[in-house]
């Protein structure tokens, strides 16, 4: 059984790392709201594009269509982005996007595909080198941007499109976390290259011609030459700031459950100090009568 002191070093100990824990639990709630609001804000840029894009190609096909729409016609050289957060303490939000990772990249290669990896997040980095790292091409990390802009996340869209237009990449997939909501934190694949059209998209309501035709100036495929590229900058910076949002939900409920038990850990640790340390005055006592009995 341990002494009293190291009992009472014990609940200090704890003591202190529950201090560090309510105080990550409180910057995560506070950094949270900001995040979530910039990762809502966000989706409907995001989305809108997407629909632009979805419209626009219906009057762009065959030959006509850009290369980042229409694809190289090969599905043998995949590239995956894998983002994650740039710190740990959240639970298993970055583990469930590597694992998600992994399971596609072991999927890809059993189909005899080749894979490139490109990781955006130390952890994601990190959490893969020692399986993958023959096929890192390049990480990024964030943790030097205090405010996420396109401007962030666009060396990482010109990387993508040069490997394309190189044709050293035949398929692009993003890899994140998709925040649904601070209980909730989805592992996502969505492909970025070719662009996947939904043909159900949400385009607005149609506006009143009044017998009136669309006209474009230019032409709708130098307009989709133009949007597919800041489209792969706009899905990257959605991604990391609906990864940002959910890193700050799961470390606040990590860092709370960790105070709570570290309460629990503390109030056990009390309750055996102080029944060792009764045991100890019950036996001076009883040595103390002892030897008065005894004189």
């Amino acid at each position: 059984m341990a002494s009293l002191k190291e009992m009472r070093n014990r609940i200090a100990s704890v003591k202190s790392i529950q201090k560090i824990t309510k105080a990550l639990q409180m910057v995560a709630a506070a950094k949270l709201r900001g995040s979530t609001e910039a990762a809502e804000r966000a989706r409907p840029y995001a989305q809108r594009m997407g629909a632009v894009i979805a419209s626009l190609s219906k009057s762009v096909s065959g030959p006509d269509a850009p290369l980042l729409l229409a694809g190289t016609g090969r599905d043998q050289r995949h590239l995956i982005i894998v983002a994650t957060a740039d710190r740990g303490l959240a639970g298993g939000f970055n583990s469930g996007i590597a694992k998600a990772a992994r399971e596609r990249i072991k999927t890809l290669l059993a189909e005899g595909k080749s894979v490139q990896i490109i990781t955006l997040g130390r952890k994601g980095r990190d959490a893969l080198r020692r399986a993958y790292g023959n096929r890192f091409l390049v990480s990024y990390d964030f943790a030097d941007h205090r405010r996420l802009t396109l401007a962030a996340v666009q060396p990482v869209a010109d990387k993508i499109i040069s490997l394309y237009e190189a044709g050293e990449v035949d398929v692009v997939t993003l890899i994140y976390s998709r925040f649904a909501s601070v209980v909730s934190q989805v592992p996502t694949a969505r492909q970025l290259v070719p662009a996947v059209v939904d043909p159900g998209a949400d385009t607005g309501p149609e506006p009143e011609l009044k017998g009136a035709v669309y006209t474009y100036e230019p032409d709708e495929e130098t307009i989709l030459r133009a949007l597919l590229p800041r489209n792969i900058a706009v899905q990257l910076l959605m991604a990391v700031l609906e990864n940002q949002a959910g890193f700050y939900a799961a470390q606040m409920s990590a860092m709370d459950n960790a105070t709570r038990n570290a309460g629990d850990l503390i109030a056990r640790y009390t309750l055996e100090y102080n029944r060792s340390r009764q045991a100890q005055i019950t036996k001076e006592l009883i040595e103390i009568i002892s030897g008065a009995e005894a004189l």
